[in-house]
């Protein structure tokens, strides 16, 4: 998993110094705007890829726990994190 997240982040950020190309270079905005949409949706892979990470190890292991005040904590922070996206 860090493997594949850090090459997407890599790839990521090369495509943000391109975007900063274009805006110096003065491209079309369309153009510009598809390529910030790239790079958007591959953060959220990336996002996706930790999450379900996350989801297998730390949830699992808190939900399988004998502490219920642990798997309340994980169980809000997951849900938290949806929660600030959908304000975005």
């Amino acid at each position: 998993t860090k493997t594949t997240v850090s090459r997407r982040l890599a790839s990521s950020a090369g495509h943000i110094k391109g975007i900063e190309r274009m805006i110096d270079e003065d491209a079309y905005c369309i153009d510009v705007i598809q390529q910030i949409q790239a790079v958007q949706s591959a953060l959220n892979k990336v996002s996706a890829i930790i999450l379900d990470s996350h989801l297998r190890s730390c949830v699992t292991t808190a939900i399988q726990g004998d502490d219920p005040a642990e798997r309340e904590r994980v169980l809000e922070e997951v849900t938290s994190v949806f929660e600030m996206s959908s304000k975005l």
